[in-house]
């Protein structure tokens, strides 16, 4: 059973931070992540925070109604679908396929934060949001995420749902993600672009905070992911595979990141070499000066997280 601590509260920022640089080891076996989770050397793990769920809604303040969608029952790979006012039977909209953050192992597409942000942002871009929700580590290791995260895209490709069908121009597609959910969204671009038989046309992709790796090891990502070749993975450090960044297959990207995020020079590494790499498309950054990593989810309303929202709304309208 998983030990919960229900009246703590930590920012997410906070979360990784301690995580990348703190890893007590008991008896070479158990693992101390605090305050993400700890494993003990039977392996068993108990998380330090529960993450609750909150049920699909119809939302009257921002008009937009969401539902969920299980797309492999077996695996518990699901999607929490926004669907926006629609004005006419045959209106098409874009869609965008989002991927929540939270170090590869905590956090939910159905967690509160995450559903009230995608409905204001379903709202004022106006578009289709699918927000996957992937298996977590460390009891589903990385690759899980992206294999997940991938099944849904493949979902979504095949146009079963009917809000997908009816309303989902599949001309406008976009991928769009925060912290570890831009990493996992990056990875996504560029499987989406290595297999040309992916029919959606991906047109661009937003990573806000992106979780990426810099020359140094990274405690977390190594622990989650027992298989990675380490600095040099280019699923965690893409910048030093510039040759792959050159190949998305996407007409646009913006990096977002904040003046104080931890992870700040590492979403400025990612977007200055896919400026230099010889892609062919048009990379922009955004910074919101003196904020953390991902503010904009602990304070939506806040004059800062309005001003980063009106640009991803321009980036995807």
């Amino acid at each position: 059973m998983a030990l919960h601590f229900t009246n703590l509260y930590f920012p997410l920022s906070v979360l990784i931070i301690i995580c990348l640089y703190v890893n007590s080891t008991l008896a070479g076996k158990a693992h101390n992540f605090y305050p993400l989770f700890k494993v003990d050397a039977d392996g068993s793990i108990h998380r330090y925070q529960e993450i609750k769920y909150v049920p699909p809604s119809y939302n009257h303040k921002t008009v937009v109604q969401s539902k969920d969608v299980n797309i492999l029952p077996e695996q518990n790979v699901s999607a929490r679908l926004y669907l926006p006012k629609i004005s006419g039977k045959n209106q098409k909209i874009p869609l965008l396929l989002y991927i929540h953050g939270g170090g590869f192992c905590v956090q939910s597409a159905f967690s509160p934060m995450y559903d009230s942000y995608l409905h204001k942002l379903t709202a004022e871009a106006n578009v289709i949001a699918v927000s996957i929700d992937y298996r977590l580590a460390p009891e589903h290791p990385i690759p899980s995420c992206y294999d997940d995260s991938w099944a849904v895209m493949k979902w979504v490709e095949q146009r079963t749902d009917p809000w997908l069908k009816e309303h989902a121009d599949f001309s406008r597609v976009y991928l769009a993600g925060d912290s570890a959910g831009a990493n996992i969204a990056h990875n996504m671009m560029v499987r989406a672009s290595e297999e040309s038989h992916f029919l959606p046309s991906l047109v661009g992709m937003v990573l806000v905070d992106p979780y990426f790796g810099n020359d140094k090891p990274d405690t977390l990502w190594t622990y989650l992911c027992p298989k990675t070749t380490g600095i040099y993975d280019p699923r965690f450090n893409p910048a030093v595979h510039p040759r792959l960044l050159s190949k998305l297959n996407c007409s646009k990207i913006l990096v977002c990141t904040a003046g104080k995020d931890f992870l700040r020079d590492r979403a400025w590494t990612y977007y200055e070499t896919v400026r230099k790499s010889g892609w062919k498309g048009e990379v922009g950054i955004k910074e919101i000066q003196g904020e953390g990593h991902v503010f904009h989810l602990f304070n939506q309303t806040s004059e800062k997280a309005n001003v980063l929202m009106k640009s991803l709304i321009e980036f995807l309208v």
